[in-house]
């Protein structure tokens, strides 16, 4: 077994000497990579900077000569990205550790964000008491708040690290001795406002021995799960929630980027999609609403959420966007039509009730989708049972053929 340990050994040499002995006195061996440039390393490392940088399709000099620490910081990153890929390759990575201040944590996550899910990945940073999202992205690092500065050795942060590295140690021999026999994997996309459809189609799929995983669509959900379809943790795909993609058009903040809904299609595997939540664009707290939403029609969802509902005009571009990525779709795609609501808070009574809205959208996707999509509409909101049970039914018919 062997822990990959990313640093800069021109500045952090000793905390990074520490952490190697840490792991060294536990029968670990160790990997050390150094992703530092603006000086010679305190020690000799398993792979150099200049390797790293190599591994950007450039030179350490290159690298130096750049005066914009910015770039600098990227090139190492993407090095250091692929310098894990391949240790990994190699079968000579278990997992990873990283410390440093922003720098190193933005290159040593890089490289972490590029392995597997399931792959041990540690970071000691400066940064984790605020916002890590930019560090961990879709991804399964753990941060550890370093407490103090990652400069020099003290009472606490030889322990914050003897710790981190302990941990890392850990997740990489575990073994719970527990055997778990699962069929096929299902991943499903699920919000707050279509939660009884996703419980109900999971216990569903689960009944007919089907592994589900629940991805939040929030942003970095939809970013996860269109990860590990590529990666091919995922068999099949029940994308009953695709509310990020109103985020992505309209410039609400859970956006998943522009190739949400792409893998499935692109990978071939089967995929039944639905319209969960696409009467939504979120914002966070009532202040933080862009001024020119301001007449728009906003719910409280509570203190930190905002929603807005989206408009005919919006939903008949989603509509066009929908049907153009699913029509490019390479295995069995269905898509099923609630018609009588896409949310809890899409249905009459609630406030985002809009059938003209919700018509828009439905017309635009019937006029730009293909024959080759299967198309299943219900006159039920997307949270009837009987809906749900309609989305089991498409999706393990694709399953089984």
């Amino acid at each position: 077994m062997a822990i990959v340990l990313i640093g800069t050994l021109d500045t952090k040499a000793e905390e990074i000497a520490f952490a190697r002995d840490v792991l060294e006195a536990s029968g670990t061996a160790v990997h050390v990579v150094d992703t530092g440039i603006l000086d010679e390393p305190g020690f000799e490392p398993d792979t150099t900077a200049s390797e790293v940088a190599t591994g950007a399709d450039t030179s350490l000099g290159a690298v130096r000569n750049n005066a914009d620490r910015g770039t600098a910081i990227e090139v190492m990153a993407d090095g250091a990205a692929t310098v894990a890929t391949q240790l990994h390759e190699e079968g000579v990575l278990d997992g990873v550790l990283g410390l440093g201040g922003s720098g190193n944590t933005s290159i040593a996550t890089t490289a972490m964000r590029a392995l597997p899910v399931g792959v041990p990945k540690v970071m000691v940073s400066t940064m984790a008491s605020g916002d890590t999202e930019p560090y961990v992205g879709a991804t399964d690092i753990a941060m550890i708040n370093s407490v103090v500065d990652v400069e020099g050795l003290n009472q606490l942060s030889r322990q914050v690290i003897t710790n981190a590295a302990m941990a890392v140690v850990g997740m990489a021999t575990a073994d719970p001795a527990v055997e778990v026999d699962t069929g096929p994997t299902i991943g499903i996309t699920m919000f707050g406002v279509t939660t009884p459809c996703v419980q109900a189609a999971r216990t569903a799929l689960e009944d007919e021995g089907y592994e589900t995983i629940v991805f939040h669509a929030t942003g970095t959900g939809g970013q996860a799960m269109e990860s590990l379809v590529r990666e091919g943790v995922i068999d099949g795909v029940l994308d009953v929630t695709t509310t990020e993609l109103a985020d992505e058009l309209v410039g609400g903040v859970l956006s998943a980027g522009s190739a949400r809904l792409d893998a499935a299609g692109e990978a071939a595997i089967p995929q039944v999609v639905s319209l969960g939540a696409l009467d939504i664009v979120n914002f966070g707290p009532r202040e933080s609403v862009p001024e020119e939403f301001e007449n728009r029609q906003l719910h409280s969802h509570n203190p930190q959420v905002t929603l807005m509902r989206t408009t005919p005009v919006e939903n008949k571009r989603l509509g066009k966007l929908i049907a153009d990525k699913l029509n490019a779709a390479t295995g069995p795609t269905t898509l099923a039509v609630p018609r009588g609501g896409l949310s809890l808070l899409d249905v009459p009574g609630e406030s985002f009730h809009n059938p003209a809205a919700d018509q828009a959208l439905v017309r635009s996707l019937k006029e730009h989708l293909n024959d080759d999509v299967e198309l299943i509409e219900s006159e039920t909101d997307i949270n009837d049972e009987a809906f749900a049970q309609r989305l089991v039914k498409a999706l393990m018919a694709a399953m089984r053929d």
